[in-house]
Protein backbone atom coordinates (compact mmCIF):
# COMPACT_ATOMS: atom_id res chain seq x y z
CA UNK A 1 0.00 0.00 0.00
CA UNK A 2 1.37 3.32 -0.90
CA UNK A 3 1.71 6.07 1.84
CA UNK A 4 0.31 9.72 1.09
CA UNK A 5 0.82 12.19 3.28
CA UNK A 6 -1.08 15.48 2.93
CA UNK A 7 -0.17 18.81 5.22
CA UNK A 8 -2.66 20.66 6.64
CA UNK A 9 -5.88 18.60 5.01
CA UNK A 10 -8.15 20.76 7.18
CA UNK A 11 -7.43 23.74 4.98
CA UNK A 12 -9.14 25.13 3.00
CA UNK A 13 -11.80 22.76 4.71
CA UNK A 14 -13.06 21.25 1.05
CA UNK A 15 -9.51 19.75 0.92
CA UNK A 16 -10.90 16.57 2.81
CA UNK A 17 -12.41 15.97 -0.75
CA UNK A 18 -8.63 15.33 -1.98
CA UNK A 19 -8.53 12.88 1.04
CA UNK A 20 -11.52 11.18 0.85
CA UNK A 21 -10.35 9.96 -2.71
CA UNK A 22 -7.01 9.06 -2.00
CA UNK A 23 -8.82 6.41 0.43
CA UNK A 24 -10.79 5.13 -1.98
CA UNK A 25 -8.25 4.67 -4.80
CA UNK A 26 -6.12 2.65 -1.68
CA UNK A 27 -3.32 4.89 -0.45
CA UNK A 28 -3.06 5.22 2.89
CA UNK A 29 -4.11 8.71 4.24
CA UNK A 30 -1.57 10.29 6.94
CA UNK A 31 -2.55 13.75 7.78
CA UNK A 32 -0.27 16.10 9.49
CA UNK A 33 -1.69 19.62 10.94
CA UNK A 34 -2.04 21.80 13.78
CA UNK A 35 -5.74 21.51 13.94
CA UNK A 36 -7.07 19.30 17.20
CA UNK A 37 -8.37 16.19 16.02
CA UNK A 38 -11.83 16.31 17.90
CA UNK A 39 -11.84 19.85 16.03
CA UNK A 40 -11.22 18.07 12.28
CA UNK A 41 -15.12 17.73 10.08
CA UNK A 42 -16.32 13.95 10.68
CA UNK A 43 -15.38 13.66 7.12
CA UNK A 44 -12.29 14.59 7.12
CA UNK A 45 -11.68 11.99 9.95
CA UNK A 46 -13.16 9.35 8.03
CA UNK A 47 -11.11 10.29 4.68
CA UNK A 48 -7.61 9.92 6.92
CA UNK A 49 -5.98 6.57 8.58
CA UNK A 50 -4.30 8.43 10.71
CA UNK A 51 -4.00 11.81 12.16
CA UNK A 52 -0.71 13.74 13.71
CA UNK A 53 -1.29 17.09 15.89
CA UNK A 54 1.83 19.14 15.80
CA UNK A 55 1.86 22.65 17.65
CA UNK A 56 2.28 24.57 14.54
CA UNK A 57 3.00 23.87 10.66
CA UNK A 58 5.38 26.48 11.02
CA UNK A 59 7.99 24.44 13.45
CA UNK A 60 10.00 22.58 11.12
CA UNK A 61 11.37 20.54 13.16
CA UNK A 62 7.89 19.64 14.73
CA UNK A 63 6.43 18.68 11.25
CA UNK A 64 9.75 16.80 10.68
CA UNK A 65 9.27 14.25 13.29
CA UNK A 66 5.49 13.75 12.30
CA UNK A 67 6.86 12.58 9.13
CA UNK A 68 9.73 10.85 10.71
CA UNK A 69 7.03 8.74 13.19
CA UNK A 70 4.96 7.52 9.63
CA UNK A 71 8.04 6.48 8.32
CA UNK A 72 8.59 4.19 11.03
CA UNK A 73 5.30 3.24 11.76
CA UNK A 74 4.45 2.15 8.27
CA UNK A 75 7.61 2.59 5.91
CA UNK A 76 8.53 4.63 3.15
CA UNK A 77 6.89 7.71 1.61
CA UNK A 78 5.88 8.13 -1.46
CA UNK A 79 3.97 10.83 -2.18
CA UNK A 80 3.94 14.59 0.26
CA UNK A 81 1.64 17.46 -0.15
CA UNK A 82 -0.27 20.00 1.10
CA UNK A 83 -1.90 21.79 -2.58
CA UNK A 84 -1.56 24.78 -0.70
CA UNK A 85 0.91 27.96 -1.93
CA UNK A 86 2.28 28.64 1.68
CA UNK A 87 3.86 25.18 2.13
CA UNK A 88 4.85 24.69 -1.34
CA UNK A 89 8.36 25.06 0.16
CA UNK A 90 8.33 23.44 3.17
CA UNK A 91 6.89 20.24 0.91
CA UNK A 92 9.91 20.48 -0.95
CA UNK A 93 12.31 20.38 2.05
CA UNK A 94 10.03 17.88 3.58
CA UNK A 95 10.94 15.69 0.12
CA UNK A 96 14.36 16.20 0.19
CA UNK A 97 14.92 15.36 3.47
CA UNK A 98 13.08 11.98 3.13
CA UNK A 99 14.39 11.36 -0.32
CA UNK A 100 10.40 11.41 -1.33
CA UNK A 101 11.07 11.65 -5.02
CA UNK A 102 7.09 12.52 -6.28
CA UNK A 103 7.17 15.97 -6.20
CA UNK A 104 9.24 19.89 -6.05
CA UNK A 105 12.37 19.75 -4.29
CA UNK A 106 13.94 23.16 -2.67
CA UNK A 107 16.38 23.21 -6.19
CA UNK A 108 12.70 23.58 -7.80
CA UNK A 109 11.38 26.31 -5.82
CA UNK A 110 13.08 29.51 -7.63
CA UNK A 111 11.49 29.37 -10.80
CA UNK A 112 8.08 28.53 -8.99
CA UNK A 113 7.75 30.76 -6.23
CA UNK A 114 9.95 34.06 -7.65
CA UNK A 115 7.47 36.44 -9.69
CA UNK A 116 10.92 37.26 -11.44
CA UNK A 117 12.16 33.61 -12.07
CA UNK A 118 8.62 32.97 -13.54
CA UNK A 119 8.69 35.47 -16.29
CA UNK A 120 11.98 33.43 -17.34
CA UNK A 121 10.19 30.78 -18.28
CA UNK A 122 7.08 32.35 -19.91
CA UNK A 123 9.34 33.80 -22.51
CA UNK A 124 11.25 30.19 -22.78
CA UNK A 125 7.33 28.81 -23.66
CA UNK A 126 6.99 32.64 -26.50
CA UNK A 127 4.84 34.29 -23.62
CA UNK A 128 4.74 37.96 -23.64
CA UNK A 129 5.64 39.10 -19.95
CA UNK A 130 5.39 42.77 -18.09
CA UNK A 131 8.35 44.76 -18.46
CA UNK A 132 9.43 44.80 -14.66
CA UNK A 133 12.35 46.41 -12.20
CA UNK A 134 13.81 44.63 -9.29
CA UNK A 135 13.05 47.35 -6.71
CA UNK A 136 15.99 48.48 -5.04
CA UNK A 137 16.57 52.82 -4.55
CA UNK A 138 14.44 55.40 -5.62
CA UNK A 139 16.16 57.01 -8.51
CA UNK A 140 16.63 53.74 -10.34
CA UNK A 141 12.90 52.96 -9.42
CA UNK A 142 11.94 56.40 -11.13
CA UNK A 143 14.07 55.63 -14.18
CA UNK A 144 11.95 52.51 -15.00
CA UNK A 145 9.13 54.47 -14.53
CA UNK A 146 10.10 57.42 -16.88
CA UNK A 147 10.21 54.67 -19.26
CA UNK A 148 7.41 52.96 -18.61
CA UNK A 149 4.99 55.24 -17.37
CA UNK A 150 2.75 55.36 -14.19
CA UNK A 151 0.73 53.30 -13.19
CA UNK A 152 3.00 50.69 -11.93
CA UNK A 153 2.36 47.48 -9.61
CA UNK A 154 4.71 46.82 -6.88
CA UNK A 155 4.39 43.14 -5.49
CA UNK A 156 6.44 40.76 -3.73
CA UNK A 157 9.07 38.87 -5.68
CA UNK A 158 8.19 35.82 -3.32
CA UNK A 159 4.62 36.57 -2.18
CA UNK A 160 1.12 35.01 -1.97
CA UNK A 161 -2.28 36.36 -3.09
CA UNK A 162 -2.40 40.14 -3.16
CA UNK A 163 -1.22 41.02 0.16
CA UNK A 164 1.37 43.71 0.21
CA UNK A 165 0.59 45.01 -3.86
CA UNK A 166 0.31 48.29 -4.47
CA UNK A 167 -0.40 50.75 -7.57
CA UNK A 168 1.18 53.32 -7.52
CA UNK A 169 0.06 56.12 -9.82
CA UNK A 170 2.66 59.06 -9.17
CA UNK A 171 5.90 60.39 -7.60
CA UNK A 172 4.09 60.91 -3.74
CA UNK A 173 2.88 56.87 -4.41
CA UNK A 174 6.20 56.00 -5.23
CA UNK A 175 7.91 58.22 -2.65
CA UNK A 176 4.84 56.72 0.45
CA UNK A 177 6.39 52.87 -0.83
CA UNK A 178 9.88 53.42 -0.09
CA UNK A 179 9.49 55.71 2.86
CA UNK A 180 6.84 52.60 4.41
CA UNK A 181 8.06 49.67 2.63
CA UNK A 182 9.30 46.87 4.67
CA UNK A 183 12.81 45.04 3.82
CA UNK A 184 12.11 42.13 1.54
CA UNK A 185 12.33 42.13 -2.41
CA UNK A 186 9.68 43.60 -4.20
CA UNK A 187 9.49 43.59 -8.19
CA UNK A 188 8.32 46.66 -9.83
CA UNK A 189 6.10 45.78 -13.38
CA UNK A 190 4.67 48.40 -15.92
CA UNK A 191 0.41 48.16 -15.45
CA UNK A 192 -1.08 45.90 -18.07
CA UNK A 193 -4.80 46.69 -18.75
CA UNK A 194 -6.25 43.62 -18.67
CA UNK A 195 -8.44 40.99 -17.10
CA UNK A 196 -7.06 38.27 -15.21
CA UNK A 197 -7.67 34.35 -17.07
CA UNK A 198 -6.75 31.33 -15.65
CA UNK A 199 -5.48 27.71 -16.97
CA UNK A 200 -5.93 25.49 -14.57
CA UNK A 201 -5.38 21.48 -15.20
CA UNK A 202 -4.44 18.07 -13.43
CA UNK A 203 -1.19 17.08 -15.00
CA UNK A 204 0.24 12.89 -15.04
CA UNK A 205 3.79 12.20 -14.63
CA UNK A 206 4.04 12.77 -18.40
CA UNK A 207 3.04 16.36 -18.32
CA UNK A 208 0.05 15.58 -20.04
CA UNK A 209 -3.40 17.35 -19.18
CA UNK A 210 -5.70 14.76 -17.76
CA UNK A 211 -8.33 17.77 -16.73
CA UNK A 212 -8.28 21.12 -18.04
CA UNK A 213 -10.77 24.34 -17.58
CA UNK A 214 -10.37 27.81 -16.46
CA UNK A 215 -11.49 31.42 -14.58
CA UNK A 216 -11.96 34.64 -15.56
CA UNK A 217 -11.61 37.60 -12.70
CA UNK A 218 -13.68 40.39 -13.29
CA UNK A 219 -12.06 42.51 -10.68
CA UNK A 220 -8.39 42.05 -9.90
CA UNK A 221 -7.44 41.06 -6.70
CA UNK A 222 -5.08 43.48 -5.62
CA UNK A 223 -8.38 46.04 -5.80
CA UNK A 224 -10.38 43.53 -3.85
CA UNK A 225 -8.28 43.31 -0.83
CA UNK A 226 -7.15 47.01 -1.43
CA UNK A 227 -10.29 48.46 -1.83
CA UNK A 228 -12.31 45.59 0.72
CA UNK A 229 -14.31 45.43 -2.55
CA UNK A 230 -16.81 42.56 -3.10
CA UNK A 231 -15.26 39.36 -4.83
CA UNK A 232 -16.33 37.90 -7.87
CA UNK A 233 -14.97 35.25 -10.48
CA UNK A 234 -16.72 32.33 -12.55
CA UNK A 235 -15.81 29.41 -13.63
CA UNK A 236 -15.84 28.90 -17.66
CA UNK A 237 -17.89 26.48 -19.33
CA UNK A 238 -15.41 25.92 -22.07
CA UNK A 239 -11.96 26.86 -22.45
CA UNK A 240 -10.89 29.59 -24.94
CA UNK A 241 -8.08 27.27 -27.59
CA UNK A 242 -5.99 30.33 -26.89
CA UNK A 243 -5.73 29.80 -23.26
CA UNK A 244 -5.28 26.14 -23.96
CA UNK A 245 -2.48 26.60 -26.21
CA UNK A 246 -0.76 29.18 -23.33
CA UNK A 247 -1.70 27.14 -20.46
CA UNK A 248 0.14 24.08 -22.22
CA UNK A 249 3.37 25.98 -23.35
CA UNK A 250 3.52 27.19 -20.15
CA UNK A 251 3.20 23.32 -18.74
CA UNK A 252 6.04 22.28 -21.14
CA UNK A 253 8.32 25.17 -20.05
CA UNK A 254 7.77 25.03 -16.33
CA UNK A 255 8.26 21.44 -16.65
CA UNK A 256 5.40 20.57 -14.83
CA UNK A 257 4.47 16.83 -13.73
CA UNK A 258 1.78 15.12 -11.46
CA UNK A 259 0.13 18.13 -10.33
CA UNK A 260 -2.97 20.67 -9.82
CA UNK A 261 -1.70 23.72 -11.19
CA UNK A 262 -3.45 27.03 -11.23
CA UNK A 263 -2.14 29.53 -14.18
CA UNK A 264 -2.88 33.15 -14.65
CA UNK A 265 -2.74 35.15 -17.48
CA UNK A 266 -3.79 38.56 -18.63
CA UNK A 267 -6.77 38.79 -21.75
CA UNK A 268 -5.51 42.58 -22.81
CA UNK A 269 -8.59 44.99 -22.13
CA UNK A 270 -6.70 47.10 -25.23
CA UNK A 271 -3.84 48.02 -27.66
CA UNK A 272 -0.72 48.56 -25.31
CA UNK A 273 2.87 47.96 -25.30
CA UNK A 274 2.77 44.49 -24.90
CA UNK A 275 0.22 43.60 -27.19
CA UNK A 276 -3.16 44.03 -29.00
CA UNK A 277 -6.06 44.00 -27.46
CA UNK A 278 -7.70 40.23 -26.51
CA UNK A 279 -3.97 38.72 -26.85
CA UNK A 280 -3.07 36.67 -23.76
CA UNK A 281 0.00 37.65 -22.01
CA UNK A 282 2.22 36.15 -18.74
CA UNK A 283 0.92 37.14 -14.99
CA UNK A 284 2.39 33.99 -12.82
CA UNK A 285 1.94 30.99 -11.86
CA UNK A 286 0.75 28.65 -8.68
CA UNK A 287 1.56 24.74 -8.83
CA UNK A 288 -1.12 24.36 -6.95
CA UNK A 289 -5.24 24.31 -7.39
CA UNK A 290 -6.75 27.47 -7.94
CA UNK A 291 -7.51 28.60 -4.08
CA UNK A 292 -10.53 28.01 -1.75
CA UNK A 293 -13.51 26.52 -2.76
CA UNK A 294 -12.50 26.85 -6.48
CA UNK A 295 -12.14 22.83 -7.35
CA UNK A 296 -15.63 22.66 -6.05
CA UNK A 297 -16.26 25.51 -8.54
CA UNK A 298 -14.68 23.66 -11.12
CA UNK A 299 -16.72 20.48 -10.34
CA UNK A 300 -20.17 22.14 -11.34
CA UNK A 301 -19.26 24.35 -13.81
CA UNK A 302 -17.98 21.06 -15.32
CA UNK A 303 -20.10 18.33 -14.03
CA UNK A 304 -16.92 15.92 -13.09
CA UNK A 305 -14.97 15.27 -9.71
CA UNK A 306 -11.72 16.66 -9.30
CA UNK A 307 -11.00 15.77 -6.50
CA UNK A 308 -11.31 12.27 -8.01
CA UNK A 309 -8.85 13.00 -10.96
CA UNK A 310 -6.25 14.31 -9.01
CA UNK A 311 -6.55 11.05 -6.89
CA UNK A 312 -6.74 9.15 -10.13
CA UNK A 313 -3.61 10.68 -11.36
CA UNK A 314 -1.38 9.94 -8.18
CA UNK A 315 -2.97 6.53 -7.60
CA UNK A 316 -3.14 5.28 -11.03
CA UNK A 317 -1.55 8.26 -13.26
CA UNK A 318 -4.43 8.57 -15.55
CA UNK A 319 -7.93 8.83 -15.16
CA UNK A 320 -11.42 7.28 -16.84
CA UNK A 321 -13.39 10.58 -15.12
CA UNK A 322 -14.40 12.25 -18.04
CA UNK A 323 -17.01 15.90 -18.24
CA UNK A 324 -20.50 16.12 -19.16
CA UNK A 325 -22.63 19.58 -19.09
CA UNK A 326 -20.89 22.30 -18.87
CA UNK A 327 -21.65 26.11 -17.42
CA UNK A 328 -20.71 28.80 -15.35
CA UNK A 329 -20.07 28.65 -12.09
CA UNK A 330 -19.88 31.93 -10.30
CA UNK A 331 -18.66 33.06 -6.27
CA UNK A 332 -19.70 36.57 -5.17
CA UNK A 333 -18.57 37.97 -1.67
CA UNK A 334 -20.11 40.16 0.36
CA UNK A 335 -19.09 42.15 2.84
CA UNK A 336 -20.66 42.04 6.02
CA UNK A 337 -20.24 45.77 6.55
CA UNK A 338 -21.88 46.78 3.06
CA UNK A 339 -25.97 47.22 2.88
CA UNK A 340 -27.06 45.31 0.25
CA UNK A 341 -30.70 45.40 -1.61
CA UNK A 342 -30.83 41.99 -1.79
CA UNK A 343 -31.00 39.76 1.78
CA UNK A 344 -29.41 35.80 2.00
CA UNK A 345 -32.97 34.45 2.16
CA UNK A 346 -34.00 36.64 -1.07
CA UNK A 347 -31.07 35.34 -3.19
CA UNK A 348 -31.45 31.67 -1.93
CA UNK A 349 -35.21 32.08 -3.01
CA UNK A 350 -35.27 33.95 -6.00
CA UNK A 351 -31.89 31.68 -7.29
CA UNK A 352 -33.07 28.91 -5.45
CA UNK A 353 -32.15 26.62 -9.12
CA UNK A 354 -28.88 28.35 -9.38
CA UNK A 355 -27.52 28.42 -6.40
CA UNK A 356 -25.37 25.18 -5.32
CA UNK A 357 -23.55 26.43 -2.08
CA UNK A 358 -23.32 29.27 0.37
CA UNK A 359 -22.51 30.09 3.81
CA UNK A 360 -19.55 32.23 5.32
CA UNK A 361 -15.85 32.53 4.03
CA UNK A 362 -13.21 31.33 6.42
CA UNK A 363 -11.64 34.26 8.21
CA UNK A 364 -8.05 33.18 6.95
CA UNK A 365 -9.35 33.62 3.53
CA UNK A 366 -11.84 37.03 4.32
CA UNK A 367 -9.55 39.70 3.23
CA UNK A 368 -9.42 38.16 -0.55
CA UNK A 369 -12.53 36.54 -1.03
CA UNK A 370 -15.18 38.53 1.15
CA UNK A 371 -17.28 37.52 4.32
CA UNK A 372 -20.31 35.45 2.96
CA UNK A 373 -20.10 33.89 -0.53
CA UNK A 374 -22.62 32.10 -2.42
CA UNK A 375 -21.12 29.90 -5.60
CA UNK A 376 -24.68 29.93 -8.15
CA UNK A 377 -24.26 27.67 -12.01
CA UNK A 378 -25.87 29.39 -15.11
CA UNK A 379 -26.09 28.67 -18.75
CA UNK A 380 -25.37 31.89 -20.38
CA UNK A 381 -22.77 34.72 -19.29
CA UNK A 382 -25.55 37.67 -19.84
CA UNK A 383 -27.46 35.03 -17.09
CA UNK A 384 -24.70 34.76 -14.86
CA UNK A 385 -23.37 38.78 -15.04
CA UNK A 386 -27.13 39.93 -14.32
CA UNK A 387 -27.46 37.98 -11.24
CA UNK A 388 -23.88 39.28 -9.76
CA UNK A 389 -25.14 42.44 -10.69
CA UNK A 390 -28.28 42.17 -8.36
CA UNK A 391 -26.22 40.19 -5.78
CA UNK A 392 -24.05 43.03 -5.52
CA UNK A 393 -26.61 46.12 -5.04
CA UNK A 394 -26.09 48.20 -2.67
CA UNK A 395 -29.19 50.25 -1.10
Amino acid sequence: MKNFVFISPNFPDNYWNFCRRLKENGLRVLGIGDCPYDNLTNELKNSLDEYYKVSSLENYDEVYRAVAFFIHKYGRIDWLESNNEYWLERDAYLRQDFNINSGFKPSDMPCVKFKSKMKERYLKAGIAVARYHMVDNYDACKAFIDEVSYPVIVKPDNGVGATRTYKLKNDDDLQEFFETKDDILYIMEEFIDGTVNSYDAIVNSEGVPLFETGNVTPVSLMDVVNNNDNSVFYIRNELPEDMRAKGRAALKAFEVRSRFVHFEFFRLNKDQHIGKKDEVVALEVNMRPSGGISPSMMNYANSTDVYEVWADMIAFDHTDKGTAERQYCIFTGRRDQRDYVLSREEILEIYKDHIREEGRVDPALATDMGDYMFLACFKTLPEMEAYATRVFEEK
